[in-house]
């Protein structure tokens, strides 16, 4: 796969301060219905979010809209890195950049705001979770070399990631 095209972005990224960004391909992305049941039971934001379950695009929505791209941009980073900000700001950047198909996911719920309300304050800034689209961030982070592991306690660091599909 061809990374010189997207290396301005990777290293963006990492100036932004993600740990690692691959760039992979959009086929790669897994969906799968039980990633949505688990945010339905298991989460106490579901519902609560403009950009969580049931107002995010179901699995199978997520998949016709993975279906539609080549590329994207797995972007990994720890408790540290601002990855839903820097998701948000590879994207606009891709857009002003004429990649006018750019749509980033994060990951976790948005909190943005305290609590949301009815029109979201900041729909430029808001993005659903891989998660709430139904991507098992797990198949896709494992499939590219990437850690990732079920915390089995509070003193385990999480990894974070996020996605920008791209063309």
């Amino acid at each position: 796969m061809e990374t010189s095209k997207y290396e301005g972005y990777i290293n963006r990224a990492k100036r932004m301060g993600a740990k690692e960004v691959k760039l992979i391909p959009a086929d790669s992305v897994v969906t799968a219905q039980w990633v949505r049941a688990k945010c339905q039971f298991g989460c106490g934001v579901y519902g609560k979010r403009l950009t969580c379950p049931p107002n995010s695009p179901t699995p199978e929505e997520t998949q016709r809209m993975v279906n539609a791209y080549q590329h994207a941009l797995l972007i990994h980073g720890d408790e540290n890195t601002p990855v839903n900000r820097i998701v948000v700001r590879l994207e606009k950047r891709m857009f002003l950049d004429g990649y006018e198909k750019a749509f980033g996911m994060g990951g976790g719920p948005c909190f943005l705001c305290e609590e949301c309300v009815e029109q979201c304050r900041y729909p430029d800034q808001a993005r659903p979770s891989m998660e709430a689209c139904g991507i098992d961030v797990y198949s896709t982070v494992r499939a590219h070399g990437l850690p990732i592991e079920v915390l089995k306690n509070e003193n385990c660091k999480p990894n974070y990631y996020g996605l920008v599909l791209i063309e």
